[in-house]
């Protein structure tokens, strides 16, 4: 069932990309554009989508209005969104935290396949944490340590379903190792119980965790992603470790529209984003907030979004996670 779902959402992404035409794009936009971020002010999602929100007001010529609407791991934003009028006036912030709430959860009040995939626009890797005195320092011996005492050592995450949590699944089920699993009610939470002992691993984003591994008081062993991160360039990536075949997890950012968005207003959007993220002074606000500007087309980004629906799915079910 959800493979064919997810067939059908790539096959949609790619016609709206097909049936582009340039007249009725460019009597687009006409008014304010506002877009919903599903995480509350100052978060990774949120300084992402201002940035952008900027670049496109001086591409469009109409404002661009940034509206948080926080809850239930991004369901509330994207169900404003989902249901709006699909004229390209609202739109949203998609990331890797909102795709897995929709596979934990038994009901969803939208399709998150039928939704507009428009572009993805950046990408940034986890940071794999230990506190100073943990007796591992490196991937290799993080998984020694946990196969020589199985359940013993405590992995922490920043909330139930979070990207974070599904990256120590992910960890886990490559590496075929058991820690406790312990979810913290945020991510200053998680971080806390690494620092006071009360964890031991702990996978969370760079911007939010960087501070510490610079003020000493954390330590990083590696990311996440297939490749090492620009902004911390001398931490290996996990898989450099040998242990970890495919292992490449990273929090994503892309905008999306509400079912419907037509084809001509995609590819519009779909300019607009990417000429943004072309500008060397937008590329660096975005790695100031510690991630990388990574464009694509609505097609492109529509396949991904499937994908990453797919895998994290089949985390959920080889972890025993049931949906709530």
């Amino acid at each position: 069932m959800i493979s064919a779902r997810i067939k059908a959402f790539a096959f949609t992404a790619l016609s709206l990309a097909l049936v582009a035409q340039p007249s009725r794009a460019q009597e687009w936009p006409q008014q304010a554009i506002h877009i919903i971020v599903p995480f509350g002010p100052g978060g990774g999602s949120d300084l992402l989508t201002r940035i952008l929100a900027e670049a496109m007001e001086r591409r469009l010529g109409k404002p661009v209005i940034v509206d948080n609407k926080p809850g239930a791991g991004g369901i509330i934003g994207n169900e404003v969104v989902s249901k709006a009028n699909p004229d390209g006036y609202t739109l949203g912030m998609m990331t890797a935290g909102q795709i897995i709430a929709a596979v934990t959860r038994k009901k969803v009040p939208y399709d998150t396949m039928a939704l507009t995939p428009v572009a993805q626009v950046a990408t940034a890797s986890l940071l794999m944490l230990t506190r100073l005195d943990f007796p591992a320092d490196n991937v290799k011996d993080v998984i020694a340590l946990a196969k020589a005492e199985p359940g013993k050592y405590i992995l922490a995450a920043p909330g139930f379903a979070a990207t974070q949590q599904f990256a120590g699944e992910l960890f886990k089920q490559i590496a075929g190792i058991d820690m406790l699993d312990v979810a913290f009610g945020t991510t200053p939470e998680a971080i806390n119980a690494l620092l006071g002992r009360h964890a031991d691993v702990l996978f969370e984003t760079i911007g939010a965790s960087l501070g510490q591994v610079k003020g000493g008081t954390l330590r990083a062993i590696a990311v996440t992603g297939k490749d090492r991160f620009p902004t911390v360039p001398d931490i290996p990536a996990a898989v450099e470790s040998g242990l970890l075949p495919g292992f490449d997890v990273t929090t994503w950012y892309g905008i999306f529209g509400p079912p419907g968005l037509p084809g001509p207003v995609v590819e519009r959007l779909n300019q607009v984003l990417l000429n943004s993220i072309a500008d060397e002074k937008v590329r660096e606000r975005v790695v100031t907030a510690g991630m990388v500007v990574k464009g694509s087309s609505g097609a492109e980004f529509g396949a991904f979004m499937a994908s990453e629906y797919k895998r994290w799915n089949e985390v959920r079910e080889k972890a025993g996670i049931a949906q709530q």
